[in-house]
């Protein structure tokens, strides 16, 4: 499994490197990072159970894989992906995304988050800080978030954002970011 297959040291290293060109972003309670070949595991405790009834799933293990890397390929080729989120000590809470995935008409504000990292403001911290990245570092203007219509914690958040829903396509809600004044 190409996840779990062992790294040379010199392959750890040129991971590493390649990481540390992606913006890292801080907030109060959190830092966005790119994302590691460790990382796939909290993934795929999202992806892979109940909780990727949202977006897709629950989804096989292999395609699982296959969304991680492609949301971290995507970082080479618009500038923009997911974000790993760390909760401070250095533990994963989830994951933050600035993507444009096959079928999106427009980028993307997506996020996911570990069930013991909800209800305590971190998707709205770590999604905003995504957010104003996009809107000041990339020159975006307006963001969607897609949003699968049962989940109601995602709408929450996405309304305290600030988005309207502004309908449906493809049987997701379009929530529209737009760049506050400043």
């Amino acid at each position: 499994m190409p996840w779990s297959a062992p790294l040379t040291p010199q392959m750890q290293a040129e991971a590493a490197r390649h990481g540390a060109v992606l913006p890292v972003l801080h907030t109060a309670r959190l830092t966005l990072r790119a994302p590691r070949l460790s990382d796939f595991d909290a993934y795929r405790a999202i992806a892979c159970s109940d909780r990727g009834q949202y977006f897709g799933g629950p989804m096989p293990v292999a395609d699982a894989w296959d969304d991680f890397a492609r949301m971290t390929a995507i970082w080479l080729l618009r500038g923009h992906g997911v974000w790993t989120v760390e909760a401070k000590p250095a533990v994963v809470a989830g994951f933050v995304l600035i993507g444009f995935e096959p079928g999106d008409l427009e980028p993307e504000l997506g996020f996911m988050f570990l069930p013991g990292f909800e209800g305590k403001g971190l998707a709205f911290e770590a999604a905003s800080a995504a957010r104003d990245h996009a809107f000041a570092a990339l020159g975006l203007t307006t963001l969607v978030s897609y949003i699968d219509p049962a989940n109601l914690r995602a709408q929450s958040l996405a309304a305290r954002m600030g988005a309207v829903s502004e309908g449906e396509i493809d049987g997701s809600q379009v929530w529209r970011h737009v760049r506050r004044s400043e």
